[in-house]
């Protein structure tokens, strides 16, 4: 969908109706709405003077917006006076006011047309805004990347209590998890995301160091024994130079460790295009 970007000159100023509502015009729209909505969620309220339907939800935008204290913006824009009015009512197709489009991450998330009621604003609103359990995953994340992993963990439970299938929460108590040494525990929190890019990597960490108990009884298990001790350039040169004998085993070896270091590991970039001279 195609987002109307206001100017971005400094003429228009923005008028504080009341504590998290604002009047957005031309000049502020793409700094207020698209940008501002990247930190918290904003409400458009697009209206006009001459729509009796309006003065009837904008009383209740406000009262919510206000009884929310600051979950969200409410930015209320004149169709009439600015043409980014029009130009957002024409992006999500909308032919009448009052429209609502509600944006999250720079992007319309949500919208309605037509006065709602109150009961109906506050369901509205709901479903824009974060769960307890999403809550939850943003403290906990905050832990993790300050280095607390007990508090990480902590969090990542509780917003798992709330809600047992939040990706985020089953990613963040696997990493940790992980890196305790608990693999059998990051397992079954990783297994239902088996195909989740981001529980690859993890997955394949997994696969990895587990292969440190196998018996380096042939050359491709000792290469995956070199892997578990974190000699990967070492582990990917031996796997490919047994790729004849057993190319199945070893081009899965391989990418296992493609799947657990950062795309832009050395290794990586080295080893990757030699495996698929010798597929292809």
């Amino acid at each position: 969908m195609h987002v109307p970007h206001g100017g971005s000159g400094t003429e228009g100023i923005m008028s504080t109706t009341m504590e998290h509502v604002v009047d957005v015009t031309d000049a502020d729209f793409e700094q207020v709405v698209i940008e501002g909505s990247k930190e918290r969620p904003v409400v458009v309220d697009m209206w006009a003077a001459w729509c009796g339907p309006c003065r009837t939800l904008g009383p209740i935008l406000e009262k919510v917006a206000t009884e929310r204290g600051g979950a969200f913006l409410l930015a209320k824009l004149d169709v009439d006076a600015n043409a980014v009015g029009n130009q957002l009512l024409q992006a999500v197709r909308s032919q009448g006011i009052p429209t609502v489009v509600a944006f999250r991450d720079g992007q319309p998330a949500s919208m309605f047309i037509g006065a709602y009621p109150e009961d109906e604003v506050n369901r509205f609103v709901d479903a824009l805004l974060p769960t307890d359990a999403e809550l939850e995953v943003d403290e906990a994340l905050d832990h993790e990347e300050g280095g607390d992993l007990e508090g990480a963990e902590d969090g990542y439970r509780d917003a798992l209590a709330k809600d047992p299938g939040n990706r985020e929460a089953s990613l963040g108590l696997a990493r940790i998890l992980i890196a305790r040494g608990d693999d059998e525990g990051a397992t079954v929190l990783l297994e239902p995301l088996s195909s989740d890019p981001d529980a690859e990597p993890l997955l394949a960490e997994i696969m990895i160091r587990g292969w440190a108990s196998l018996d380096p009884s042939t050359r491709l298990d000792e290469a995956k024994i070199e892997a578990s001790r974190g000699r990967y350039r070492d582990a990917l040169a031996s796997m490919l130079a047994v790729f004849d004998d057993a190319p199945d085993l070893a081009r899965e070896a391989m990418v296992t460790v493609f799947t657990a270091l950062p795309p832009e590991s050395p290794e990586v970039a080295e080893f990757r295009p030699k495996l698929a001279s010798r597929l292809f």
